[in-house]
């Protein structure tokens, strides 16, 4: 299992009792620090630069969002009409599979609209045409070049389903084309996106000077301290330069990275062969990456592994696999404790559920700077209730 590291930055300092138990916490401040920082690779670069909603839909700072970056990217109709609504600027949508009785609201709310197959744009894009709206068409490409480090998040992967494979590209799959869109990467830095491209440059070559635009898609970590930007952005403007295009990235978790922590308090303290820690905190409702990837989010304030004092943290599911790790806070817990779980504004909030009735986290913002605190969400029963029938 991997460990996901985490930044305590400013939340070194929060008070966890000032927020109601599960509440996910964004600091604003570290939202808009990773968004000047896109920013400025988009301006010395002359990328366009997109937050992916899949991964950070937090609308209440969609205005601080439209500051900085040129639009969104989506992942369906609603999505999209998210997009449209809540944070203005342009709106790119990718689907898999597109569906006809939603197909005039993807036009609507869209101003690029990217098909997974050429079999899906020959089915919609007459459509598009008779809609007069003057919307891009894109097509998703496989590089059939793998940089993924675990296969069920490679969208490379053998026999994956996202995307046209370069190899299975010709005249006739980009007729009526304006761009090409390719998402390769998850949470990584410059190097394997160049050797993506180094792997298909040639292939694309004779088609580029044709097209509008070339996207770059997400799962690029710009914000990390450790990412090369002035590579990135020289890399963009030599393709810019070289084809005559335009060149779009599509980063969400780097928008949100080290932004936000999921507060939970500690319910109970049972022993079976180890201590054991039940929290409101549930892997399978709050953070389900924890079981799909799998990974181990970074405890705030936990100290170096000590078998006598560690602990097993689950969550109040029946389910027997909802554990989120075993750590060791620098003071042994206590009933009533809270606890805070880091760089958890991305995925983990757009992903929770309420399986088993458990209650879904609160939702607040906080400034770093300021030290304001918002509340900005509490769920309750219906938001279980009406899931269901």
């Amino acid at each position: 299992m991997q460990t996901q590291a985490g930044d305590p930055g400013s939340f070194a300092r929060f008070d966890l009792s000032r927020v109601p138990s599960p509440c996910f916490v964004v600091d604003e401040v570290a939202i808009e620090r990773n968004l000047a920082i896109l920013a400025d690779v988009a301006d010395r670069s002359g990328a366009k630069v997109f937050l992916a909603l899949k991964a950070f839909s937090m609308f209440e700072l969609a205005p601080l969002v439209g500051r900085y970056l040129s639009g969104t990217c989506a992942s369906g109709v609603h999505e999209a009409r998210l997009a449209h609504e809540k944070y203005g600027g342009e709106v790119a949508t990718f689907c898999a599979g597109y569906k006809s009785d939603e197909f005039d609201q993807i036009i609507a709310y869209s101003d690029h609209i990217i098909f997974n197959s050429p079999a899906q744009k020959t089915r919609f894009e007459e459509q598009i045409h008779a809609s007069g709206k003057p919307v891009q068409i894109g097509l998703r490409i496989n590089p059939e070049h793998s940089e993924g480090e675990i296969p069920k998040y490679d969208p490379c992967a053998p026999c994956s389903r996202l995307g046209t494979p370069v190899s299975q590209l010709d005249e006739t799959a980009l007729a009526g084309i304006d761009g090409l869109h390719m998402h390769t990467l998850c949470e990584q830095g410059f190097e394997p996106l160049q050797r993506t491209w180094d792997a298909i440059e040639n292939q694309l070559s004779g088609w580029l000077p044709n097209l509008k635009w070339i996207n770059f898609g997400g799962g690029h970590h710009i914000t990390r301290a450790d990412y090369d930007r002035e590579a990135l952005i020289s890399f963009i403007q030599k393709i810019r330069t070289r084809y005559g295009i335009d060149v779009y990235l599509e980063p969400g978790e780097a928008v949100a990275l080290d932004a936000g922590i999921l507060v939970g308090e500690i319910l109970d303290l049972p022993q079976n062969g180890m201590n054991l820690a039940i929290s409101d905190l549930s892997a399978t409702c709050h953070m389900p990456d924890v079981i799909e990837a799998p990974y181990r989010p970074a405890l705030l304030g936990e100290v170096e592994a000590d078998a006598g004092t560690s602990y097993r943290i689950g969550g109040p599911s029946c389910l027997a696999g909802d554990v989120i790790g075993d750590y060791t806070p620098a003071e042994p817990f206590q009933i009533g404790a809270r606890i805070a779980f880091l760089d958890q504004a991305h995925y983990s909030m757009v992903k929770t559920n309420t399986f088993n009735g458990v209650p879904l986290p609160s939702i607040a913002v906080w400034n770093s700077n300021s030290d304001e605190l918002r509340i900005i969400k509490q769920f309750g029963y219906n938001d279980f209730l009406e899931r269901l029938s």
